[in-house]
């Protein structure tokens, strides 16, 4: 939807795609302007995909917990690396080894009954084909934390530009129907500004509790489509023709 406003001799008129309205404006200094906001959307599917592998082991003593995970987790590397992905595809982004504590009502006490150690790498993901082997490699190697699953776009930026480009272009067709219906043309542009974010990678979460999750079954993945909306606000001096009783 695109909004658009006209300001001349102290009316405003604000016109939309589904609707329109005429408010009395306040009085203005210098030359009457058009104000309009020109938005589009583009569409893209997304082509890489990022997700979080993580390994969660529990033991006695927190070497033990350390080494059996260390164990896991190089074996799903292995895996993924064989599978045909590379070295900088694959990145750890978080370990952590904590004790797990017991209370102890009698005593009043707490004990350290053990150690959980928790290590997990981001998988990039270049060919949206290879998100199933990721994760069902994972799950059969040891994986038990596989916490989501993001899908983008290598061509967001151009998507998000094309956006931009176009709602500039609607801005401009409608700047230029009001300053015609007024009577008149535009003149030169005053402002022009776009508040519109950059694109966001798509987040899915996925909840695998154990390895005993990992089937002979390829895990269904579908990325879907991405909206990329773009707006931008533009502002032009109004230039009325000798004949439409306007102001200059």
């Amino acid at each position: 939807m695109r909004a658009s406003s006209f300001t001349l001799a102290g009316l405003a008129i604000l016109a939309a795609t589904a609707n329109a309205h005429v408010t009395q404006a306040q009085n203005q200094s210098g030359p009457p302007q058009i104000v309009v906001t020109g938005t589009a959307e583009a569409h893209v599917v997304p082509d890489r995909a990022t997700v979080f592998v993580g390994v969660m082991t529990r033991a006695a003593t927190a070497a033990a917990a350390a080494e059996a995970n260390t164990r896991k987790q190089r074996a799903i590397l292995d895996t993924l690396r064989a599978a045909g992905l590379a070295s900088d595809q694959l990145k750890t982004s978080n370990y952590s080894v904590s004790p797990e504590t017991r209370y102890d009502n009698t005593t009043q006490t707490t004990h350290v009954t053990g150690y959980a150690v928790s290590n997990t790498v981001v998988v990039d993901i270049r060919h949206m084909d290879q998100v199933s082997t990721v994760i069902d490699a994972s799950l059969a190697k040891g994986a038990n934390q596989i916490s989501a699953l993001q899908f983008y776009s290598s061509v967001a930026d151009s998507v998000r530009r094309s956006a931009l480009a176009e709602a500039t272009a609607n801005a401009r067709k409608d700047a230029d129907v009001l300053a015609r219906a007024a009577g008149g043309t535009l003149g030169p542009l005053l402002e022009l500004s776009t508040e519109t974010p950059a694109i966001r990678p798509m987040t899915r979460a996925l909840s695998f509790g154990s390895s005993s999750m990992a089937t002979a079954m390829p895990t269904p993945i579908e990325s879907g489509e991405q909206i990329v909306s773009a707006s931008v606000s533009a502002r032009w001096t109004f230039l009325s023709s000798p004949h439409s009783g306007g102001q200059n």
